[in-house]
């Protein structure tokens, strides 16, 4: 009879979540995840099945955390594109205090391995889609409140909301400076249509 386990997997995946994060897939050996964890390669074998099938799990877990962060900001007391606002300099802030530059885990495995693993892409496409759905729902709800412009498709103006978030990691990890990253965040709430004869002010706070 086989022994009851006496871990919790959902930790040992945010062990080696934190592992992968810092190091990436292909440069995290056995030795570091199982220093990482806690448990054995038998261990590690037997719950999870290989490297890669524990990386996957990370990574589902990574995801999931990532896309109830951006819920929560975009569904918090306010107005939605206040709520917006919200979410945008919350990223900018987070880019810009990862001084560690640890990055985020569906970015660096994109870079590392969506060309070349299937189910890689499939989860980073999964997040990007999710997270632009959320997007284009505040900013659907803001032309619906009246704080954005109608006539503008929501899904293509969170495109450029997107585009801008993700791109934030990528300047600072070479080398720009934070106010670049401070002023896109600005920017890309300033460049959102505003309805006629509303103020321009990029704080939306200023129009509640």
């Amino acid at each position: 009879m086989a022994r009851p386990r006496t871990f919790d997997e959902d930790q040992v995946v945010c062990a080696a979540r934190d592992q992968f994060r810092t190091t990436g897939y292909t440069a995290t050996s056995l030795d570091d995840l199982t220093a990482a964890t806690g448990l054995g390669r038998g261990s590690l074998y037997g719950a999870f099945g290989d490297k890669h099938a524990l990386f996957l799990r990370a990574l589902d877990s990574y995801r999931d955390e990532a896309i109830a962060a951006i819920r929560a900001d975009l569904s918090t007391a306010g107005s939605p594109l206040m709520r917006l606002a919200a979410h945008v300099h919350a990223m900018a802030a987070f880019v810009i205090g990862d001084t560690a530059q640890r990055g985020c885990l569906m970015a660096k495995s994109a870079a590392e391995l969506a060309s070349t693993d299937p189910e890689v892409a499939r989860r980073v496409n999964q997040f990007l889609t999710e997270a632009h759905g959320l997007l284009a729902e505040c900013i659907d709800a803001a032309q619906r409140a009246g704080e954005l412009a109608p006539g503008h498709d929501p899904a293509q103006q969170a495109n450029l909301v997107l585009v801008v978030l993700r791109g934030m990691e990528a300047v600072i990890r070479c080398g720009a400076p934070p106010s670049m990253v401070r002023d896109a965040a600005e920017q890309i709430l300033a460049l959102l249509p505003r309805p006629t004869g509303a103020a321009g002010s990029s704080d939306p706070s200023d129009r509640v």
